[in-house]
């Protein structure tokens, strides 16, 4: 067990979510909620903007629940991302006094590198993709001592991203159902685990970067080839351990979609709701809109909006 009390195996439990919320409660954003009318004819959806949160993303709740509750070396911490994971971690090291090192690929894209390299963390740009950033930082980890943070299977990333629903139940969430973006895992991973099969989940998936999908028609965790416009952000090879197992436990459901939708919803945030987001936080309303996912008559569903570091960003 850990310093803040969160363990070092498996998926976290509802006691030790709830326990990271406190602890990390100081250095992130309540999101917002927003509910519109507005996207989709005849429904009312309620949205969850965590692409409001520090660094545009979910991921500060794993970082900053990872860092407080560990003893970090004196060689500091190391991480590999697709961005928003390595901009996440920098900008909690940077708060809490920490060197980082940061390892992503070329396609993380101008606007997720700029902002890591405003936080002063010590990055590194490599060819190929997440999974080769991985290799560089679990090499830098062996070689300095650095302690590596993964981006979505380690019990304490699972269990900050975990703080996200507890906070929307807290917010009065009312919804039968909740779309939720999968790249590695580490988001919807949080969600079950706090939830324990209390709303549905239904997990969304880039058509070209399916990796929950491959795992549950195989039976486990195996290789994807992934591409398309939320790669750098929902590009993960392989699903994270932990999220395979809670997703395969609750038997949630899974959708994929096309670039094409997800694109069209990336578009309608903007015009509707004046949310300017990345292809990946848009990705979990693209089934919706797309009626890659349909409700039921009265089903009430919401939406994890869950990245706002698009490439070229509005400033760039």
């Amino acid at each position: 067990m850990s310093n803040g009390g969160i363990p070092t195996v498996n998926a976290p439990t509802v006691e030790e979510i709830a326990r990271a919320g406190t602890l990390i409660e100081p250095h992130i954003h309540r999101t917002p909620i927003l509910e519109t009318s507005g996207l989709i004819q005849g429904r009312e959806v309620a949205l969850k903007l965590e692409n409001t949160q520090a660094t545009g993303s979910f991921k500060v709740r794993g970082a900053f629940t990872t860092l407080l509750s560990s003893g970090v070396p004196k060689a500091g911490v190391v991480a590999a991302s697709g961005g928003n994971h390595g901009a996440a971690v920098a900008y909690a090291a940077r708060a809490l006094g920490h060197k980082a090192t940061i390892y992503v690929p070329e396609l993380a894209g101008p606007s997720k590198i700029a902002l890591i390299r405003e936080t002063g963390a010590d990055l590194h740009v490599v060819s190929g993709t997440y999974a080769e950033a991985l290799s560089a930082a679990m090499a830098f980890e062996v070689e300095t001592g650095a302690m590596q943070i993964h981006a979505y299977d380690a019990p304490m990333t699972v269990a900050g991203q975990g703080t996200l629903l507890r906070e929307w139940e807290s917010q009065n969430l009312d919804a039968d159902t909740i779309l939720i973006a999968v790249g590695g895992g580490g988001l919807i991973g949080g969600a079950l685990a706090w939830l324990q099969g209390r709303r549905n989940i239904v997990a969304v998936e880039p058509e070209l970067a399916p990796t929950l999908n491959a795992a549950i028609a195989a039976g486990r965790p195996v290789d994807v080839e992934v591409s398309g416009i939320a790669a750098n952000a929902l590009g993960a090879r392989q699903i994270g351990q932990i999220c395979f197992d809670l997703a395969t436990k609750h038997q949630i459901a899974t959708v994929t979609v096309t670039d094409e939708a997800i694109a069209i919803a990336q578009a309608a945030l903007w015009k509707t709701c004046r949310q300017w987001v990345e292809p990946a936080g848009a990705a979990a309303l693209a089934a919706l809109m797309s009626a890659a996912y349909q409700p039921a008559k009265n089903e009430t569903v919401a939406v994890l909006v869950c990245g706002a570091n698009p490439a070229p960003g509005p400033f760039d």
